[in-house]
């Protein structure tokens, strides 16, 4: 063991630790869970780090020497070959992302001590020289963020896709139209699957947007976004090194002190996830209902069978992937309702709730990521409609009545709907037997190009 100390007092350390007393005293103070701060914050953090080092030493505020062994330690880490036992910090935490940054400079300094006796590198000396927890970590989420955005904005084109495919193999099969879950005029399951996709390509264009406010950054503000310790040279110079070594062409923010006190922008991101997360449960509450049954429900859909849906009943089979995905939805919300309140909390210079907004951030874009590719795979790719069902619905509506209104009136057209209904017979019955109407004009108004208004359709496209 060795022996440490803060302003708090002693403690004994793991004497071949990489992390030091500041870690020590997060993973004690904090155990709300088992779960660490997310390893794509560290990376991160590991990457503003090896900046710093670069942007100080062109600065002069430290020799090659040490700015070479700090970059090394920097460039070792992010091998990952010390991550799961040297970052112990929890994810839920205190200190506004202090044990982060402390956890983070600790490791690189003992690590660039190991590999360079000659040098003496100090946590917060040298390896956080000229920064503050209230710059680095802000700048390491929005690493991470911006990290994980390509990744969930191809799935969600990818999902637009398969929707587009589904519009084209389905744009010829006619369907009972339904608002309130009451039988409304006939559409195609083409035009359903178009609705989709178009939705869809909304949230990827919000997805796309949010990305642009993402990469300002605070970097160079250190506590409260004054620059206080932080030499000129190297304000001008630490994003745009940060910015070389992640490919991610992050720009200083033009009022530092906002962008230090001030978390708008990740409730934006938390909004645009959030949409995302409703879009995607309620395309999934749909699919749950449209291939409900097989027997004694809306039966129009076939999902792809996917496992068992019950211990006691023989051959029983759930939508299991978009309950899932609904689930993720329901979390997501959560996650935001909780990063709400977070930014809200925020006081005066700085908002201290940081680390909780970063997990939950972290957590949703991944979340959603894998529930999208989940949905894509094992679901929607292989839907198919059952075409009998959906025929003999539409055939057997009374509801096509409404394609008589413009010839027969508001009034009229409900009585024939009341009677169809009394009667158990069709609507073209009513309108022959009483000779309302002829049939070559009725067949005409029933045509399937009426009743689907295709012109206007096609107008639209």
């Amino acid at each position: 063991m060795r022996v440490e100390r803060d302003c708090v007092g002693e403690l004994e350390i793991e004497k071949d630790a990489l992390y030091g007393i500041n870690a020590v005293r997060a993973a004690h103070n904090f155990p709300i869970s088992e779960e660490k701060s997310n390893p794509l914050l560290i990376k991160s953090m590991i990457e503003v780090k090896k900046a710093a080092a670069m942007a100080n030493h062109i600065s002069g505020a430290i020799d090659g020497a040490k700015a070479q062994a700090i970059i090394g330690a920097c460039e070792q880490l992010l091998k990952e070959k010390y991550n799961s036992k040297a970052f112990i910090v929890p994810a839920f935490q205190g200190g506004a992302g202090t044990s982060v940054n402390m956890n983070v400079n600790e490791v690189i300094a003992n690590l660039a001590n190991r590999n360079n006796h000659s040098q003496n590198i100090n946590p917060n000396d040298d390896v956080n020289l000229a920064q503050s927890t209230n710059d680095t970590f802000p700048t390491a989420g929005k690493l991470a963020m911006l990290k994980l955005l390509p990744s969930l904005q191809e799935k969600v084109l990818a999902l637009v896709e398969v929707l587009e495919e589904k519009e084209k193999e389905f744009k010829d099969t006619v369907k009972l139209g339904r608002t309130q879950l009451q039988d409304a005029v006939p559409t195609t399951f083409g035009n359903s699957f178009r609705a989709y996709a178009s939705l869809f390509k909304r949230d990827y264009s919000r997805l796309r947007n949010v990305e642009e406010h993402l990469v300002f950054v605070n970097l160079g503000g250190t506590a409260i976004g004054t620059g206080l310790n932080a030499d000129d040279i190297y304000q001008k110079k630490v994003v745009e090194k940060l910015s070389q070594i992640t490919g991610i062409q992050l720009k200083q923010a033009n009022d530092l002190i906002d962008a230090t006190q001030n978390c708008d922008v990740f409730l934006e991101l938390s909004g645009v996830l959030k949409t995302l997360a409703v879009d995607l449960s309620k395309f999934s509450n749909d699919l749950r209902l449209l291939s409900s049954g097989p027997q004694a429900g809306f039966a129009e859909l076939k999902l792809p069978a996917r496992q068992a849906g019950s211990s006691i009943m023989p051959g029983k089979v759930n939508p299991v992937i978009p309950e899932v995905v609904n689930q993720v939805a329901f979390q997501v919300i959560g996650n935001d309702a909780a990063i709400t309140m977070a930014v809200e909390g925020g006081q005066l210079e700085l908002n201290a709730f940081e680390p909780l907004i970063f997990r939950n951030l972290l957590q949703n874009e991944t979340f959603l990521e894998r529930a999208i590719t989940t949905l894509i795979d094992n679901c929607v790719s292989g839907i198919e409609v059952n075409q009998e069902i959906c025929k003999k619905e539409v055939e057997d509506s009374v509801i096509l009545a409404t394609a008589l209104t413009p010839a027969l009136g508001y009034r009229e057209t409900t009585r024939i709907v009341k009677l169809a209904m009394k009667e158990h017979c069709s609507i073209k019955e009513i309108v022959l037997s009483e000779g309302i109407m002829a049939e070559t004009k009725f067949d005409s108004l029933m045509n399937a190009a009426n009743l689907l208004h295709e012109k206007i359709a096609e107008v639209t496209v």
